[in-house]
């Protein structure tokens, strides 16, 4: 056995009467009732004047020692928890001398138990020996019961010990399968914040940006001294990107919490201003919540950057759902001119929709097509 066994304390959990069944608690109870009982019996018995005074002090004396025992053993103190141990077993051999008999014996094999109960078994081996000795010696009957008494309170010293252990095994891993679900819950909060964030985020940005395209449209129709009636146009167009904005946020609150239209009717009321078509492929069926964000904020932000980058190119939209994939197309036929709101925006929105893709597990591609831009996304869904 290596060293660790014979030096390990029993662990503070072990010490403690947690865990312990409501039957189990209610036997020590009657035990420690039943003993003290037998103390204050065999000190009182025919006693008289001074002796039973000296037997009174005498079991005071010992239960003082006892609990001070208990209580410096429970912080794992060894050099006090031996000494108060070795005058435990000096009051046992003084309660013999003085013929209280019952006190011995209850002293020598409660010191034995409760050293290998609660002490390291390196520091409880000699304690036990002087106790089972002393109750050997002292204790008349024949040799066969003794040895047999002796055996039997060493086993069950021993037995105590290790159903302690493993009751407070029993309560460290439980305290850590807790902590474990409360970092787990803290966590999925936290999760679940960053996901609010992040949806929030994309939404608003998509909106502002909206907004920039028609405010700056309105900026060069001012500068060219352009009618009143298009620039009203462009900063009514903004306000609606505002409304619009604020709709979404909260459409994107309520898709988070499950309430959500079908992304195909999403896609169709989305492009109704634009000259964009939308075609549906493969078997339709429920996204998780963000999958369908993730193909929502996708295309919201694909056409946003062909009213800025291409006006007026066609565009076509196909959402096709796949093998354990979905995948939004995004085509546009490409603008008869650059766009003079090209420059307009931060130029974080590709970026954006491509970080969105990766932490969902899919992938997000952008680049030229045979006639125009092309924003192809998949996602696992």
């Amino acid at each position: 056995m290596s060293g660790d066994w014979w030096t390990r304390w029993p662990s503070r959990e072990a010490l403690t009467w947690a865990g312990m069944s409501i039957a189990r608690l209610w036997f020590v109870r009657v035990l420690r009732v039943v003993i003290l009982a037998s103390l204050l019996w065999d000190a009182f018995h025919e006693d008289r004047g001074w002796r039973l005074i000296a037997g009174m002090a005498m079991v005071l004396a010992v239960a003082g020692v006892g609990w001070a025992f208990f209580r410096v053993s429970f912080a794992h103190r060894l050099w006090p928890s031996l000494a108060l141990m070795a005058l435990l077993l000096a009051a046992a051999f003084a309660a013999e001398s003085g013929d209280w008999r019952v006190l011995a014996m209850v002293l020598w094999c409660g010191s034995a138990v409760s050293a290998l109960e609660r002490l390291p078994l390196a520091a409880a081996a000699p304690s036990v020996i002087v106790a089972m000795t002393g109750y050997a010696v002292y204790i008349s009957g024949s040799p066969l019961i003794t040895a047999l008494t002796v055996i039997g309170l060493v086993l069950a010293g021993y037995t105590l010990r290790l159903d302690a252990e493993a009751r407070g095994g029993a309560l460290r891993l439980l305290a850590q399968e807790r902590a474990a679900r409360v970092a787990e819950t803290e966590s999925a909060a936290l999760a679940e914040r960053a996901r609010i964030a992040r949806e929030i985020h994309d939404v608003l940005a998509h909106s502002l940006s909206a907004q920039l395209v028609h405010l700056e449209a309105a900026r060069l129709l001012i500068e060219r001294d352009a009618s009143k009636e298009q620039i009203l146009g462009r900063v009514v167009a903004a306000r609606s990107m505002a409304r619009e904005g604020l709709a979404e946020t909260r459409q994107a609150l309520s898709a988070l919490r499950g309430e959500m239209t079908p992304v195909e009717d999403f896609l169709r009321e989305l492009v109704t201003t634009d000259r964009a078509s939308v075609t549906v492929a493969g078997d339709r069926r429920p996204l998780p919540a963000e999958a369908s964000q993730a193909v929502r904020r996708v295309a919201q932000e694909a056409l946003t950057n062909v009213r800025k980058h291409a006006p007026g190119a066609k565009v076509q939209v196909c959402l096709r759902y796949g093998e354990g994939e979905v995948r939004l197309d995004v085509r546009d036929s490409g603008g008869e001119t650059p766009g003079e709101l090209a420059a307009s925006g931060a130029g974080y929105g590709l970026l954006g929709m491509r970080e969105r893709a990766e932490l969902l597990g899919g992938s997000l591609e952008a680049g030229p097509g045979e006639e125009g831009f092309v924003v192809t996304l998949r996602v696992p869904g």
